[in-house]
């Protein structure tokens, strides 16, 4: 802990590892950021909001899409610490990092149902990507909370689609 973040709490977060009949995994690039970085869905849980519920209204606001049903969840809440650079920066500096709970979350849609261009966008491209590809495509100070993910919901994946 830096002097920066010494009483800031945790921003609690549901992020979605969504999975296509091929079982690869959706990643977006994000609008807001200056080097190549993609990453799963996810977003903040509103104060009395259940974690599950979250996540598919940030399905719907991220992905524009509500096709999916539940497969997993993860265990616990994974937390992550935002650089000291993006420490009273973002989330109107209120937060040090954030407490994820994770959900796998199988797509039941078509491509066409997929729509980034939503009333708030956060991506500017997306892709299906392998489960074994999650890890590098993130962006650095998120490459643990992927890796604890991947590992966590790699069981549930067909041997051949890890």
């Amino acid at each position: 802990m830096t002097e920066k973040t010494d009483g800031l709490p945790y921003r609690p977060c549901a992020g979605i590892m969504l999975v296509n009949r091929d079982w690869r995994v959706f990643v977006g690039q994000r609008i807001d950021q200056q080097v190549e970085a993609w990453q799963m869905p996810q977003g903040g849980i509103d104060k009395g909001e259940d974690p599950r519920t979250a996540a598919f209204r940030e399905l719907e606001e991220e992905v524009g899409t509500a096709k999916a049903e539940l497969i997993a969840e993860s265990g616990g809440w994974v937390n992550y610490d935002l650089p000291a650079h993006l420490v009273g920066k973002v989330w109107k500096g209120r937060f040090r990092g954030q407490a994820q709970k994770w959900f796998l979350l199988r797509f039941t849609g078509e491509d066409t149902d997929i729509d980034i261009e939503t009333d708030h966008p956060e991506f500017e491209t997306w892709r299906w990507a392998r489960l074994s590809e999650l890890v590098d495509m993130a962006i650095e100070f998120k490459r643990d909370t992927y890796r604890q993910v991947v590992a966590e919901f790699a069981p549930h994946f067909p041997e051949e689609a890890r």
